[in-house]
């Protein structure tokens, strides 16, 4: 063997057994060199073992502070119990939380920089939210910059505002905290009426000093979005609103709303924003389309983005094909379409309740290829196509008073255009008029019953997909003329752009595109060669598709609509 041959030889568990002996000689007393003092209560360890363990005690014993020279050191601020337990575990690596423990745990890991075991009690709490005490926990997460937890909690309470508004923490609020609460766009009630009943409820439990309140926090209710009937047999009658001359000037201006469109551009944008919890989870119903063999179809089945399962759901009354889909008040309409030798003027309305589907008014005009979206208890149709000719005209449905009425046509005829809301604002997006396809883009102002143009997309597109989440704009797939298009873009109404996004991993026209539980789902479509039945699922957060589970009854050109489920508290 030469001389200089070098050996070299590794116990890989070297420190998973020296941790135990550690442990095991400082259970014996044994060259222990310091004592940390909390109380009453000692506890002796090794400079070493804590230094190499916890951040705070490595600056302590490492940079010449007085403690590195003391034998016993006395600690503040963190609780004895928990000490024990975060100095063992410098020794382990484990610790155990419970619920009686862990904000304690959590103070002491803040304080000695233990980001793991602050981490570990962070997502112990996120797991422990309940309507009755996520407010508090959400306040503690708050003060020990516990960033994930408050976003967690926060959105816990969006989605259960119902319930944590019946709750103790809720009326014990104080006025900045409530306010910040109701102001939000993400809170899951279905209907105003909600945010002003607890409103109400917070300013009456103490109501001496809180109704001095009641000014500031009505604004943030967005009264134009209750009801004329609400607002004068609720609003109006309440005495907190009759004794207060600003809460009745607000009042008035939400009458003004209803009673005077012509006044609606000067009303405040938030005050007229439907909110919308994109926490709360939909079911995705695919509703009509085409046969393997181009014939129009009445089946129905529904996708529930939690188990990742489709299943078969009531029959439309019609077969229907390109037909438009929109939710309101969680019910799901089917509109005009096309039923294999004519373009359809009907409309049909499915309840989750009793699983069935009833006719109400038709249109004033036969639609197929239509863009139908829902704002404000209302729905409203745009475009398409008659039989004869793509469409400008626009068309706005009143469930209460079960009709149809015209509105201002938008500036062109479009068909198999993209249509969707945002900012309660309408979008129609691309689509043709029989000869051209189109990039163009404009907007309806609900207030003013006007149509104008935004920036255009950056590809001409018919046959496509739209739709809002997070206050942005979507646009997917759909044709060009030549090419059948998988490309996506996105559209900022603050910055009035559009931007490309990644692309979907199929080329999709007739694509269905529908937003819930914060991811986007592309549905169905036409590659130019075969109708299809696959789904892909887009994460924002991760500018990623992915493909989900393919529909089971369906090929092609489906309407889609997601109809919002009762929040599960446990889930």
């Amino acid at each position: 063997m030469a001389e200089d041959s070098v050996v070299r030889f590794l116990k890989e568990d070297l420190p998973k057994c020296a941790f135990p002996m550690f442990e095991d000689i400082r259970r014996q007393g044994k060259l222990c060199d310091v004592t940390l003092k909390v109380g009453e209560r000692k506890f002796t360890a090794h400079r070493i073992v804590l230094a190499a363990s916890i951040p705070y005690f490595h600056a302590m014993f490492t940079h010449d502070m007085v403690e590195s020279k003391q034998n016993e050191i006395t600690m503040q601020g963190i609780d004895p119990s928990a000490l024990e337990a975060l100095v063992n575990f410098a020794y382990n690596g484990s610790v155990e939380i419970d619920s009686n423990n862990v904000q304690s745990l959590l103070v002491g890991a803040s304080f000695l920089h233990l980001q793991s075991v602050k981490e570990a009690c962070c997502d112990f709490l996120k797991k422990s939210l309940h309507p009755t005490n996520v407010l508090g926990i959400r306040s503690f997460g708050d003060q020990f910059m516990c960033q994930s937890l408050v976003e967690y909690a926060n959105k816990y309470i969006q989605k259960h505002f119902k319930d944590v508004m019946a709750t103790d923490e809720f009326l014990n609020l104080n006025k900045s905290e409530l306010m910040e609460i109701i102001s939000r766009d993400e809170l899951n009630v279905q209907s105003e009426e909600q945010v002003f009943e607890a409103l109400l409820t917070w300013i009456k439990r103490d109501k001496e000093i809180r109704e001095l309140a009641m000014p500031e926090l009505m604004v943030k209710v967005r009264l134009p979005l209750l009801t004329p009937q609400y607002l004068s047999d609720r609003v109006a009658t309440e005495d907190l609103v009759k004794n207060c001359l600003k809460c009745r000037d607000l009042l008035d201006e939400a009458k003004d709303y209803h009673l005077m469109p012509e006044r609606r551009s000067l009303m405040q944008t938030f005050k007229i924003r439907p909110r919308c919890c994109t926490d709360v989870p939909g079911l995705i119903y695919a509703v009509g389309g085409l046969t393997s063999s181009g014939d129009s179809m009445s089946t129905v089945e529904c996708y529930d983005p939690i188990t990742n399962i489709w299943n078969s759901a009531e029959d439309m009354k019609t077969v229907r094909s390109r037909v438009g889909v929109a939710v309101l008040n969680g019910r799901l309409y089917a509109i005009g379409g096309f039923d294999g030798e004519e373009r359809l003027s009907t409309v049909e309305v499915f309840h989750q309740g009793n699983k069935k589907w009833k006719k109400v008014a038709s249109m004033n005009c036969k639609r197929s290829a239509l863009g139908a979206v829902a704002i404000n208890r209302k729905l409203y149709v745009c475009g398409g196509y008659d039989g004869v000719s793509s469409l400008k005209t626009v068309e706005v449905y009143e469930p209460e008073k079960d009709v149809w009425t015209l509105l201002s046509n938008m500036l062109k005829h479009r068909s198999a255009a993209g249509v969707a809301f945002l900012d309660g604002e309408i979008y129609a997006c691309g689509g043709h008029d029989g000869l051209s396809i189109f990039d163009s883009v404009e907007k309806y102002n609900t207030a003013t019953n006007t149509w104008s143009y935004v920036t255009p997309m950056l590809t001409k597109r018919c046959r496509l997909g739209v739709v809002s989440l997070n206050g942005k704009l979507y646009a997917a797939g759909g044709y060009d003329g030549s090419v059948f298009l998988n490309t996506v873009e996105c559209y900022d109404p603050v910055k009035d752009c559009w931007t490309y996004i990644t692309s979907m991993r199929v080329r999709r026209s007739r694509v269905a595109l529908v937003a819930t539980y914060g991811k986007l789902y592309a549905i169905g479509g036409y590659d130019g060669l075969a109708n299809l039945n696959s789904v892909e699922m887009y994460d924002p957060e991760k500018d990623t598709w992915k493909f989900v589970q393919s529909m089971c009854a369906h090929e092609g050109g489906v309407g889609v609509g997601v109809v919002p489920v009762e929040v599960d508290l446990d889930g």
